[in-house]
């Protein structure tokens, strides 16, 4: 392999690129091998190529996928190519990664289905005239049983077992599938095919990115370099940001929702958001956190927050509308967007029109959602599980956000 030499020093665009690299990474590696190449681009005017692979894994990206999406955006913006990889042949195989038993694949269907979803939200966040889009399905595909096994011969058993998961997995004497070693292979083979001079993920892509430049190695190609940003934790504040554990906000879901949502983090998680979801600058995010330090009131600083992003998937006009929906609901009033259910079959219980209009999975939910007192209608507390509700219009509220204007008929 041959390499176009470098200038000796780097010039302050090149600085401010590796600056912006740096901004709320877990680990930007080798650095030396990142400055070395954007100053190379910056002297053959070659840009770079970015690499992000996402597996359609579900049909909705929600706010931490974007962590990644938003540095994949700054480097966009310095004049670099971005590859959006969909991962249609991997989402087969199923990401082993931070897992602690095997993955079930996804049908051909389901990840068809998802896929079709992922590149429009994206857009959201990338430039879709500037972004290159790929499915790994092009190269994997064809390379058949004799390629895979050529491939699979470029990777040593014992240096899969390094990885984390599999050595306690092992360990542990939790099975793990053959095909499941496949995966980082398949993921490394991903920037052979696109020749990527960065790959980017989350922290607990790590191993499965440093494959990707072993592999490299192996074709005769320069090496990746990786680049792993922090894995956002939900609304909970504790669990990775995840569609299963329901500690999400989807970047498709309505204004208000999104706004109440981060409206509802923790003062202290709030300032992890600002610094992996913010566009603001840095000095401006520090200079505003030291104000609710100096006694400012820490919602204020949230406001901002869940604003910004809100205004970003939907409008700054739709941000200010859930501002104030927001704060009609804490005053007691009823959003505007509440939605229009009507039932049969008054009279009725309370716990069944709370599951038919879809505010609570079931109906013993309901009943202990009642008994916690979170049960209102018309704006007055519930606490009788065996009320029925005749025939009219109730206005039925699960909670602070959960509301339904129920009409119900004989």
């Amino acid at each position: 392999m041959t390499a176009t030499p470098t200038p000796a020093q780097p010039s302050d665009r090149v600085l401010e690129a590796m600056q912006i690299s740096l901004r709320g990474c877990d680990e930007l590696l080798p650095q030396a091998d990142w400055l070395k190449k954007l100053m190379r681009s910056e002297a053959t005017g070659t840009p770079l190529r970015i690499k992000l692979g996402l597996d359609p894994t579900a049909p909705d990206i929600h706010v931490g996928h974007t962590v990644v999406l938003n540095k994949m955006r700054q480097l966009q913006d310095l004049g670099h190519t971005v590859i959006f990889l969909i991962g249609d042949f991997t989402s087969l195989i199923g990401d082993p990664s931070g897992r602690n038993n095997t993955r079930p694949p996804l049908t051909h269907e389901q990840i068809k289905a998802n896929a079709e979803t992922y590149y429009k939200q994206a857009s959201l966040v990338l430039d879709p005239a500037r972004t290159e889009i790929r499915y790994n399905s092009e190269w994997s595909d064809p390379l058949g049983a004799r390629g895979m096994i050529q491939l699979a011969a470029k990777y040593t058993v014992a240096r899969m077992m390094e990885r984390d998961d599999f050595t306690k997995r092992f360990a542990a004497q939790t099975p793990i599938s053959v095909h499941e070693f496949l995966y980082p292979l398949m993921q490394g083979y991903d920037s052979v095919a696109l020749r990527s001079d960065i790959e980017l993920g989350g922290t607990d892509q790590k191993f499965n990115l440093l494959v990707g430049r072993h592999l490299q190695q192996e074709y005769g190609q320069e090496p990746q370099c990786i680049l792993t940003m922090p894995l956002l934790e939900g609304l909970d504040g504790v669990e990775k940001m995840s569609k299963s554990k329901n500690n999400y906000v989807a970047i498709a879901e309505p204004a208000n929702s999104m706004y109440a949502k981060i409206l509802s983090i923790s003062d202290v998680q709030m300032w992890k958001w600002f610094t992996l979801l913010s566009f603001r600058g840095e000095a401006e995010i520090a200079a505003l956190k030291a104000e609710v330090e100096g006694g400012r009131n820490p919602k204020d600083a949230k406001v901002l927050l869940a604003k910004e992003i809100t205004a970003r998937f939907h409008s700054a006009a739709a941000a200010d509308a859930a501002e104030q929906d927001f704060q009609n609901r804490a005053a007691g009033g009823i959003p505007d967007d509440v939605k229009e259910v009507t039932l049969s079959g008054a009279p009725m219980g309370v716990a069944a029109v709370l599951c038919a209009a879809g505010l609570v999975p079931s109906n013993g939910e309901g009943n202990r959602k009642i008994e916690q007192g979170g049960v209102r209608i018309d704006s007055d507390v519930v606490s009788d599980k065996s009320l029925k509700l005749g025939a009219g219009t109730y206005v039925l509220q699960v909670g602070k956000r959960s509301f339904a204007r129920v009409t119900l008929t004989a």
